[in-house]
């Protein structure tokens, strides 16, 4: 599980997120929100990618400020815009990158990047140029290079924003089959329907966290 304690996150002199003691252990959790809200800076607590001003976050244990890199290995992050993300020309060389580190054979990476395309429907995919792939395929091998490290959860911030509807229905029919842990930051308020837990922020702090049903009913009391 995450568990944040007594959190606070300050950007220079602005406090962003303040007040934030929950644990994290759902199959599937959505986070919503106005912009500037602190939804995105939420997110990018859970595996480190900002550390809390006051407070822990720890995932399975571990503290995002002294064990980062365990941390990351647990907890995998999807940005919005895949060119962010994917930084080798070719598909297969994206995916094998993630993997040079953990000791692996160049036999074995082989096989587990083929495998991988597979899984995520990218097969054949490995000498295709990233940049010549439609915005939904690219954010789909961004996704598989996310999941090829097996991380125990899955953070997503608005991953289907700059989607179409088929490509935004592909990549959340992905997501649903996947076993691991998932937290979706989204504005799309019908990917959560069926989530088992939705938290709304609001000036920096959780005023709703409940069932879909009800968060979201009160998010949109709230947007008007």
């Amino acid at each position: 599980m995450i568990q944040l304690q007594d959190v606070r996150l300050d950007r220079g002199e602005r406090t962003v997120l303040s007040g934030l003691d929950l644990t994290l252990g759902e199959r599937r959790i959505g986070i919503v929100g106005a912009n500037g809200s602190g939804k995105s800076s939420f997110a990018r607590l859970l595996n480190g990618l900002l550390l809390p001003s006051r407070g822990t976050v720890t995932v399975e244990g571990l503290d995002t400020k002294s064990d980062a890199k365990a941390v990351r290995r647990r907890v995998g992050f999807l940005f919005q815009n895949p060119d962010n993300q994917v930084v080798y020309p070719t598909v297969g060389e994206d995916l094998a990158f993630g993997l040079k580190s953990r000791g692996l054979r160049k036999a074995a990476i082989a096989e587990k990047v083929n495998a991988t395309l597979k899984r995520f429907g990218l097969d054949g995919f490995a000498d295709r140029l990233v940049h010549e792939l439609s915005g939904g395929e690219r954010q789909m091998v961004a996704l598989a290079g996310v999941m090829i490290l097996e991380p125990l959860w899955l953070v997503l911030d608005e991953p289907t924003t700059l989607l179409d509807r088929r490509n935004t229905r592909r990549i959340m029919e992905t997501v649903a089959g996947l076993d691991e842990h998932v937290v979706l930051v989204t504005h799309d308020l019908a990917l959560l329907s069926d989530f088992d837990r939705v938290l709304v922020f609001e000036g920096g702090r959780i005023v709703a966290d409940a069932a879909p049903s009800a968060a979201l009913t009160h998010y949109r009391e709230l947007v008007g």
